[in-house]
């Protein structure tokens, strides 16, 4: 494969989810509630989805951190980490803690 297409292929994974229909530019908007309320909505919108909404809002959210990876900056990766704890209050989810 080239590198071009590499490149590109998360991209047109967030672009065109089959799972979920994304509000353009839901990644970068300002804050975090925002961003968890247009990803809840899409996922509860969403007949596409192989799971619940909430999971399949916290895996794009996650895909789209791991996937821009270094290419963030502090203020941006902090903004959708804080996106994260604002989904889990949206559908009342506790952060899983785990114990050694």
């Amino acid at each position: 494969m080239s590198n071009k297409k590499q490149n590109g292929w998360s991209q047109r994974v967030t672009e065109t989810s089959n799972a979920l229909d994304l509000e353009p530019g839901v990644f970068t908007f300002d804050d975090p509630r925002r961003i968890a309320e247009s990803l809840k909505r899409s996922a509860e919108c969403s007949h596409r989805r192989k799971s619940d909404p909430y999971r399949s809002a916290m895996s794009m959210l996650t895909f789209y951190i791991n996937r821009a990876g270094k290419s963030l900056n502090d203020e941006q990766h902090k903004k959708l980490e804080q996106a994260k704890d604002e989904l889990r209050e949206l559908f009342d989810k506790q952060r899983k803690r785990i114990s050694f």
